[in-house]
């Protein structure tokens, strides 16, 4: 088996696509942050001195998902047709659940920019929260789901205890 990112002289490359078809392709992925509750009270009731906590999450996600290829070497700069970013409340944890969602018509998948979107938001609420809160933890970050491209499609299974 040959690795995709390295040529035959185990030097590193970016992955040839221009042979591939363009083919719609959708990349969910997901992230929580857990902070105190005085912290999550903050973000709710718009007290962060910093501002609107997560609408600007919002656009440091799409900004992310848009920039990914300037952080991860082997990514190909894509043309995304749309990065839709949803923030769930989790008053119980207490924190916060973003969900990034990527979509393209092209010749590779988008689950990086997915995947990034959410790193980038839930460190823009680090961020602006860190006054208030410097022990929050973020994680998992994962890929929820992916359509499209030859390796087919995939659905996080739910895993019970």
């Amino acid at each position: 088996m040959s690795l995709t990112h390295l040529d035959e002289n185990d030097r590193p490359k970016m992955v040839d696509v221009s042979a591939k078809d363009d083919t719609k392709r959708v990349a969910k992925a997901s992230g929580i942050i857990k902070v105190t509750q005085e912290a999550f009270d903050a973000v709710i009731e718009n007290r962060a001195k910093k501002g609107p906590v997560l609408q600007t999450a919002v656009i440091a996600a799409i900004q992310g998902a848009k920039k990914t290829s300037d952080l991860i070497p082997m990514c190909h700069p894509l043309m995304l047709t749309s990065v839709k970013i949803d923030v769930e409340e989790l008053p119980n944890l207490p924190g916060f659940k973003l969900i990034a969602t990527a979509k393209i018509t092209g010749k590779t998948g988008v689950e990086m920019e997915a995947l990034t979107a959410v790193s980038v938001g839930l460190l823009t609420i680090y961020d602006m929260l860190k006054a208030i809160d410097k022990g929050m933890v973020i994680g998992p970050i994962q890929l929820e789901e992916k359509s499209g491209g030859k390796s087919g499609d995939f659905k996080r299974r739910e895993i019970r205890d």
